[in-house]
């Protein structure tokens, strides 16, 4: 049984995430790679694919979500995320149990006595064959609901409810009203009916591999894995970690050179590189974990450096600020101010001159 170091766990996590060289693959090629990338700030993910693909430029994603073939809904760990159309289908059906019990978290107390089956049920004949904003949806779900807050109806029926958010939710440097729409009628196929469960586990190994059941279940939201792992337990390669945690990988994926060079990649908020697994060894010291998690609601967008994270980065007034955790040497800063101007280039608004400053992230407790 092969015993990995965190370093070898590092490099094969950057090649699978796209992470060590640009690729020329297309968008949809990518996203289907990654099987989600992390839509909770409608920017992220177009960061994600320019550090990602060579060349990369906005419209290559917001033309398609127009298009319906790429789409942002909740569906792994109850958060917003792009998926292929096609794996939405499946994905949000598999994680609907979880999302089903997502209002008896934060909203317990404003939904308390109502029967979630009858909310489910309004908000699907509210939406079907039409587009409602979250702000429309909570106060016609209000009129049924009389006791209850419509933000809080809205936000519930968002997870009772396989919705997508179609343009221009999404778009690059858009904000706003968060429109509302049934996922099988903006897809026009129906959601799968058998969840594809081993699919998912494959698919994230091949993604985020080598792991283990806690990793996969931290992922996805997901938990008592533990059985369908076990099924595919002949189908997979088994490795251990240098503290002896059982990982296991697809038997034909390579589990990583730890003497391959990774070369700075700049990453944006919530990018599941960080989120992929329930130990996050092998890309963040636990040192920097409460730099750019503060707050359960927060990642911060941030930057390797020999493939692990070593600062925040954040666009104020028009500027990039790059803020490293530690004193870095000379060539590393340079390759670090050298990728920071392409990403200013990518990022700062029309019109802007690229702008790269270094300095303390700001204090947002403040």
């Amino acid at each position: 049984m092969p015993l990995l170091s965190t370093r070898a766990l590092n490099r094969s996590l950057l090649e699978r995430q796209l992470l060590l060289d640009r690729v020329e693959w297309s968008v949809p090629e990518v996203v289907g790679r990654l099987v989600a990338m992390q839509g909770q700030e409608p920017d992220a993910p177009y960061v994600g694919l320019w550090t990602r693909i060579a060349g990369f430029r906005h419209d290559a994603l917001s033309s398609l979500l127009h298009e319906r073939r790429i789409v942002r809904g909740a569906h792994l760990r109850t958060t917003q995320h792009l998926a292929l159309a096609e794996d939405f289908l499946w994905l949000r059906p598999l994680l609907q149990p979880r999302l089903d019990r997502a209002p008896l978290g934060g909203l317990r107390r404003d939904i308390e006595g109502l029967e979630l089956a009858e909310l489910a049920a309004a908000g699907r004949r509210l939406l079907a064959g039409r587009t409602l904003t979250r702000q429309e949806l909570g106060t016609l779900l209000a009129e049924h609901f009389p006791d209850h807050r419509a933000n809080a109806l809205a936000v519930s029926a968002h997870f009772l409810v396989a919705m997508v958010h179609p343009p221009p939710s999404g778009l690059w440097g858009r904000r706003g009203a968060v429109p509302c729409t049934l996922a099988e009628d903006w897809i026009g196929q129906p959601l799968e009916p058998a969840p594809r469960i081993q699919a998912m586990v494959t698919r994230y190994l091949a993604a985020f591999g080598p792991a283990d059941v806690k990793d996969i279940q931290a992922w996805s939201g997901l938990s008592r894995l533990r059985e369908v792992v076990d099924e595919l337990r002949p189908r997979l390669r088994v490795h251990r970690d240098e503290h002896g945690r059982e990982l296991f990988d697809l038997p034909q994926a390579d589990p990583g050179d730890p003497d391959r060079p990774a070369p700075v990649r700049f990453l944006p908020s919530f990018d599941n590189l960080l989120l992929g697994h329930a130990d996050r060894s092998r890309v963040i010291a636990d040192e920097y974990r409460k730099l750019v998690a503060p707050g359960q609601a927060m990642v911060r967008p941030t930057f390797l450096v020999d493939g692990f994270v070593s600062g925040t980065w954040s666009v104020k007034e028009r500027r990039l600020l790059v803020s490293p955790f530690r004193t870095l040497p000379k060539t590393d800063l340079a390759a670090v101010l050298e990728e920071s101007w392409r990403l200013a280039e990518f990022v700062l608004p029309d019109g802007a001159r690229p702008d790269v400053r270094l300095g303390p992230e700001p204090d947002r407790s403040a």
